[in-house]
């Protein structure tokens, strides 16, 4: 294990999570998340003249602030997480014209078949087998399971023990989720996304001579309050 010489979570700069209740459309989602990496692209770009030595911490900031895992909360209580969206994950349905972009994500999450059908500007057309989307396929939202334990990750969780939660869900049995939500201390707000992938990142920078030992992709999911 790397020796993280006191860093924490906060440390790593993290851009603030897009939080969205369930009613969302799915349309909706996925332009907020468009318009929300084309705003943090932008504002990067205008830093783009920097000296040199500053590039690599531009190059860094945009592949961070595009992360595609938004926390989705309850209608009535921001601090009911309830499960996420993978914009990754939906956007070749979307493309595809696999999902109903009107639909609620609400709808995903319970796997509602009206909300991945293919819909037509003709009223007695149907979707074929081939325009539906594999059952192999990702589901683009999945649903925190109720009664399961979570670890609270916070901005102060030190770097040393979110390391070790990302070897913790590659083993044998881990969940294989591969990020983790940061949350205040009584797990009220998401606060941030975090991957395997920013950590190493940021050893790589920080510690450049350090034999890093990070796990590969994988992460712990948030808590969700009981």
């Amino acid at each position: 294990m790397v020796d993280y010489r006191g860093a924490n979570i906060d440390d790593l700069q993290l851009s603030p999570a897009l939080v969205l209740p369930v009613s969302t459309s799915v349309g909706t989602a996925l332009q907020l998340a468009f318009e929300r990496d084309f705003r943090q692209v932008a504002s990067a770009t205008r830093r783009a003249a920097q000296p040199a030595s500053r590039k690599h911490a531009l190059t860094r900031a945009v592949r961070i602030t595009t992360d595609s895992i938004l926390p989705l909360h309850s209608p009535s209580s921001r601090a009911e997480l309830l499960g996420w969206l993978s914009i990754d994950a939906l956007k070749p349905l979307a493309e595809k014209g696999q999902v109903n972009l009107d639909a609620p994500l609400s709808d995903l999450l319970r796997g509602d078949d009206s909300a991945t059908t293919a819909t037509t500007t003709t009223a007695t057309a149907t979707a074929s087998s081939a325009e539906r989307p594999a059952e192999s396929t990702e589901r683009p939202v999945k649903e925190f399971k109720r009664g399961r334990k979570y670890e609270v990750i916070t901005p102060e969780t030190p770097l040393e023990k979110l390391e070790a939660f990302f070897a913790e869900q590659q083993a044998p049995g881990g969940s294989k989720v591969q990020f983790a939500l940061v949350t205040d201390s009584a797990r009220k707000f998401v606060l941030g996304v975090v991957t395997a992938d920013d950590l190493q990142k940021f050893t790589r920078r920080r510690f450049p001579n350090a034999a890093a030992t990070t796990a590969g992709p994988g992460g712990l999911a948030p808590p969700v309050p009981s």
